[in-house]
């Protein structure tokens, strides 16, 4: 292992929860092959391709790793993997985890260049990549990056016809696995990094050990199993992205459940599955959600069976959809916050509403056996703590806290305290009954004239317009305000919303005038980032090439 990913949290901490039980402690691969063993024909993976059992996956996975030992891969090393929703992708997780390797895994579809930078600042010494996916060619296309990156000596393709200089991911699970004897790693070492979708010049990679994803992250899942019975996780956001690491590591590791998957989320992909499959957990961002709740509306699809619960993260949740959801897929509705920096809480199955008549949107009870958080004064260099019921900055400490960042000393410094903490940039408060609820976020601020808007508090109180369907509000350059406001509108049904009709909406509700949004972009759909979350970047693109600003609610 060359790229440096040292333990920020005080290693006597880190071995605490190990020593209580509050993590597992054992590496990720040996977690797996304990439920193979019990159960050696339980279902493993769901995919296009149909089912594949425990002892078949384990095999394939070995398969791999002796083929990737065979290519010089050891203990340590990062090896990148851009690959869709299927058995590939655990394929690989696996293998990586019983090398003892550091998975990179990052969503298909995006760019040459952000790859190639995540490679770069990892020191990725191979990557895994689909030959073709949905018109993109990852592999030939990191092929032609290879000269750039010093230390990636192997581009493996996966899928039909690999391109001329590639390996065959078919030809490494060819592979005889018999004289391959797994790596025992440290639990408290890294094994995986996950990579922020956020607004960062770069994405954020941040290092996670065993302990943390099957720990930390795995006792998330185990809060929302009320029956203890293995799970059953539909997963429509990539595994890749943040949110989906707690597929590999946390569902079938920790677990011992089964993943259903998608390579592509549309909402009647999406709805057949639940159908055909019963799974006990659906994850999903809050527009695939409601594009999924339209479909069933529409008549297009018959009733579901209701899982045990749908968990919605990666970006907020208003009530009206919380309440939907719960009257069309039959279930609780789970409000997950949480970031790949090492933040996580959620409501639980039995929760109050998330907003009520106080502030913000509740994310439930901290878990100490997750994180404990706390609410920190903003902009203070040394933590300290802000009175109970003020808004702060949220900061987070526990069994899932990460490693590190990757390759950015800076990052650590500006967001890791010297006793581990996470500083999330994100505010909140917690209320009375000790749940935290969040406001909005530090970073994310649209500056109109020097004054602050948080686009999250508007989309908040836009959700709650009858003629709203989804909204994000994104901040539009303007060469006399600095930035304003848009509000980029799914509307409910065929009837839209005007901009004067969502500001009297705001006027009614009681927000200032100065957080009004000045334009309105309507859209049948919210696009989406590979990571599965709204493309804010995109949508303010479409904004600024928009007609000039309306200056009726400009004040």
């Amino acid at each position: 292992m060359t790229v440096d990913l040292h333990d920020l949290l005080p290693a006597e901490l880190r071995r605490t929860w190990a020593v209580d039980g509050t993590c597992p402690d054992l590496d990720l691969y040996s977690l797996y092959r304990a439920h193979q063993v019990a159960d050696l024909h339980r279902t493993a993976v769901i995919d296009a391709k149909g089912k594949l059992c425990y002892t078949a996956l384990d095999r394939k996975a070995r398969c791999l790793a002796a083929g990737l030992s065979g290519l010089g891969i050891r203990a340590g090393d990062v090896v990148g993997i851009q690959l869709p929703n299927a058995r590939g992708a655990v394929i690989a997780d696996l293998a990586l985890a019983a090398l003892g390797a550091i998975a990179l895994p990052f969503p298909v579809g995006r760019g040459t260049n952000e790859a190639a930078s995540l490679l770069r600042r990892a020191e990725a010494v191979a990557v895994i990549a689909a030959t073709e996916h949905r018109g993109n060619h990852h592999a030939a296309d990191l092929l032609t990056l290879a000269g750039e990156l010093p230390a990636l000596r192997t581009v493996i393709a996966a899928g039909p016809g690999a391109p001329e200089g590639t390996l065959a991911f078919s030809a490494l699970l060819r592979t005889d696995p018999t004289s391959f004897k797994p790596a025992r790693p440290d639990p408290d070492s890294a094994t995986r990094i996950l990579v922020s979708s956020g607004s960062e010049a770069e994405p954020k990679m941040v290092a996670y050990s065993h302990n943390a994803l099957a720990g930390g992250r795995g006792n998330f899942l185990a809060a929302l199993m009320p029956d203890s019975r293995p799970p059953r996780c539909l997963f429509l956001v990539p595994l890749a992205s943040a949110f989906g690491s707690s597929g590999t590591a946390v569902t079938l590791a920790r677990h011992g459940g089964t993943l259903v998957l998608l390579d592509h989320f549309t909402p009647k992909a999406a709805l057949d599955a639940l159908a055909a499959h019963e799974p006990t957990h659906v994850l999903g961002v809050p527009t695939m959600i409601r594009m999924m709740l339209d479909r069933i509306a529409e008549g297009h699809h018959p009733a579901v069976p209701p899982p045990t619960a749908v968990i919605v993260g990666g970006s907020p949740l208003d009530e009206a959809t919380a309440e939907e959801a719960r009257r069309g897929f039959g279930c609780p509705v789970v409000n997950l916050y949480g970031s790949a920096d090492g933040v996580n809480c959620h409501t639980g199955l039995s929760d109050p509403p998330l907003r009520g008549e106080r502030p913000g949107i509740l994310a439930g009870h901290p878990d100490p056996l997750v994180a404990d958080i706390r609410i920190a004064v903003p902009g203070t260099s040394e933590l300290r703590e802000a009175p109970r019921g003020s808004v702060g900055e949220i900061v987070a400490r526990g069994p899932m806290t990460p490693l590190c960042y990757v390759a950015a000393p800076d990052l650590d410094a500006r967001y890791r305290t010297a006793d581990g903490w996470v500083r999330t940039g994100d505010l909140g408060l917690i209320d009375d009954d000790g749940n935290l609820r969040i406001v909005g976020r530090l970073k994310d601020i649209v500056i109109r004239g020097g004054a602050n808007i948080s686009p999250a508090e508007v989309e908040i109180e836009l959700t709650a317009h009858p003629l709203v369907r989804d909204v994000v509000c994104v901040g539009v350059p303007d060469p006399l305000m600095g930035e304003r406001l848009a509000a980029c509108v799914v509307p409910r049904g065929e009837a839209a919303p005007t901009l004067e009709e969502l500001c009297a909406h705001l006027d009614a509700r009681g927000l200032e005038r100065r957080k009004h949004p000045e334009r309105l972009l309507l859209v049948s759909e919210l696009p989406l980032t590979p990571a599965g979350k709204p493309d804010r970047a995109l949508l303010r693109e479409r904004c600024s090439a928009q007609a000039p600003w309306s200056v009726a609610q400009a004040v």
